[in-house]
């Protein structure tokens, strides 16, 4: 045997290796840089009000400007709030790590878990919030899972499950929507107070409800550090606050 060559092989073999891990690697680095944009991006006024305002934004901003219709859902059995419902078996959360590891422990008592999407910063103490995440991608602020906990223990949950209106839904006219850094713009021009800190943008559903009819559009979803939430209407750039009235452009 020639062991020479075989040694020359082996080095060969491991330096095309390396090569594809390196581009494999410096295509998931310019993915990410490209997908998510930070608060240099925005325009100089923003920036002007920010310091102004002494705003900070901490989040990544999305650039995805994806075309999207509005769509309306039907509250199942008319039920908005969903009933508590004990797990036959507590689950203990400490050995819970990830939102893979959750869905895992859980699908078996909760098959639909897999539909919904974990929402740490609107958790609250004792309870795990998820978003169910329309056509596996964009999470509906409105219909939720809430996971009840103590002791380290998952013991039981709540849902409010809709299903979508045929007729309208996807047939409706699709719109680009108004891209992350535009309504920041706006947001922090117009809305935000003096010393917010933005942890979170998100794009996804949001809506108002009539006669247990949820009828939804694009949204961006502002989620400030005092926990605060802000909404803006990814077509039309209408801003909504729960703790205030609705406010348009």
């Amino acid at each position: 045997m020639d062991w020479g060559r075989a040694k020359s092989v082996l080095i060969l073999a491991f330096l095309i290796l390396n090569i594809i891990l390196g581009y494999q690697l410096w295509l998931d680095v310019r993915e990410q840089l490209t997908s998510n944009l930070d608060w240099t991006s925005l325009t100089e006024d923003t920036k002007l009000s920010m310091e102004k305002k002494s705003i900070q934004v901490q989040a990544k901003i999305p650039s995805e400007t994806p075309a999207l219709p509005e769509r309306t859902f039907k509250f199942v059995d008319n039920v908005q709030e969903g009933q508590r419902i004990d797990l036959a078996k507590p689950v203990p959360s400490r050995l819970i790590f990830t939102e893979k590891e959750l869905r895992k422990a859980l699908k078996d008592q909760i098959p639909s878990i897999e539909q919904y999407s974990y929402d740490p910063l609107t958790s609250l103490d004792g309870i795990f919030a998820l978003n169910y995440m329309l056509d596996g991608k964009w999470p509906m602020f409105e219909v939720r899972m809430e996971l009840f906990y103590a002791n380290q223990n998952i013991l039981g949950y709540r849902e409010n499950m809709v299903k979508e209106l045929e007729s309208k839904g996807k047939n409706e006219k699709q719109q680009k929507v108004i891209s992350a850094t535009n309504a920041l713009d706006s947001l922090i021009g117009k809305y935000l107070p003096a010393g917010s800190i933005i942890k979170e943008v998100t794009l996804g559903y949001h809506g108002q409800v009539y006669n247990e009819t949820l009828v939804t559009a694009p949204a961006w979803r502002f989620v400030l550090e005092s926990g605060d939430i802000y909404y803006m209407n990814a077509i039309s750039g209408e801003v909504y606050h729960p703790k205030g009235e609705e406010q348009k452009e």
